[in-house]
């Protein structure tokens, strides 16, 4: 581990120094590298300031300062959401665009300046390697935690993954079909709903629904966003709804699936779970697994 530790410091300390994070003036545009990724954020169509600050990883106080150091120069400009007092709302003025212009052409000279110096074999190498890079880092940002089964949230997971299912299902999907696992089914103390989350993001869910006097947890509503398979973070859900199962006294998970769902039939038998017979009438279920927990 510490060998591992001390790689992702010296790649650190390169990457830094090939960025020029440690520069005042980021590119020589006068702006830290900070405010010119806010300046970038804004600009690309992220206004709302909660949500701002939330894809940057920023306490308030260091947005507030930021947002007032653009603003002193006339990049940006606030006002109150007509939609929710409470929310404030950033945008460009015409300096801030031309400034951010100005940050555009510059960050692809830099671009150019990393690429230019290597043959067409080591560029493609480079650029994979970045690809590789920016996939496993994006996967350590994900975090998993309970989320309200009534949320926006999780109505919006809810529907991203009935949507998926009734692309992948032969017939189609109805959810008013399959077996309920309704908001009050899968809250504390009848069960729970878990989500995966990326800065700013949903990109996955799990819920366990208990049952036969809470001895039996069955799990539903596994669905994982397209754009973060293969992070393993599907395997994250499944152990981090065991554990949860595990300290509320259930002894036994189970589940039900379709066999067009060939990944997720994967995942299960790789987390300890066997195939038993269906338990239920779900009509889009035709496989069923089993995990007891010890």
């Amino acid at each position: 581990m510490q060998d591992r530790i001390a790689r992702i410091r010296t790649f650190n300390r390169v990457i830094t120094r090939r960025l020029g994070a440690l520069d005042t003036s980021f590119l020589g545009c006068g702006l830290s590298l900070g405010k010119a990724r806010l300046l970038y954020e804004i600009g690309s169509g992220v206004n709302e300031v909660r949500r701002l600050r939330a894809q940057l990883g920023l306490d308030s106080g260091h947005m507030s300062r930021m947002l007032r150091s653009l603003e002193t120069r006339r990049l940006i400009e606030t006002s109150v959401d007509a939609a929710d007092a409470r929310a404030r709302i950033v945008r460009l003025t015409k300096a801030g665009r031309a400034k951010l212009d100005e940050l555009e052409r510059k960050s692809n000279e830099g671009a150019q300046s990393w690429l230019a110096p290597l043959g067409e074999g080591r560029q493609a190498e480079l650029q994979a390697a970045m690809d590789e890079v920016v996939r496993l880092l994006e996967a350590s940002e994900i975090s998993i935690g309970p989320e309200d089964a009534r949320s926006e949230t999780a109505a919006w997971c809810f529907d991203q993954f009935f949507r998926e299912l009734d692309a992948r299902f032969p017939g189609g999907f109805d959810p008013g079909l399959t077996t309920s696992a309704s908001p009050t089914e899968i809250m504390p103390p009848d069960g729970i709903l878990l989500v995966a989350t990326l800065p700013g993001r949903p990109v996955g869910c799990a819920a366990l629904k208990l049952s036969d006097r809470r001895k039996v947890g069955e799990v539903k509503r596994m669905w994982v966003s397209q754009e973060v398979r293969g992070l393993g973070v599907g395997r994250r859900l499944l152990e981090s709804l065991e554990g949860w199962a595990r300290k509320s006294g259930v002894t036994r998970l189970r589940l039900s699936t379709n066999r067009s769902l060939t990944e997720a039939q994967a995942l299960y038998r790789a987390s300890g779970f066997h195939e038993v017979a269906l338990f239920d009438d779900d009509p889009y279920a035709e496989l069923a697994f089993e995990k007891p927990l010890d």
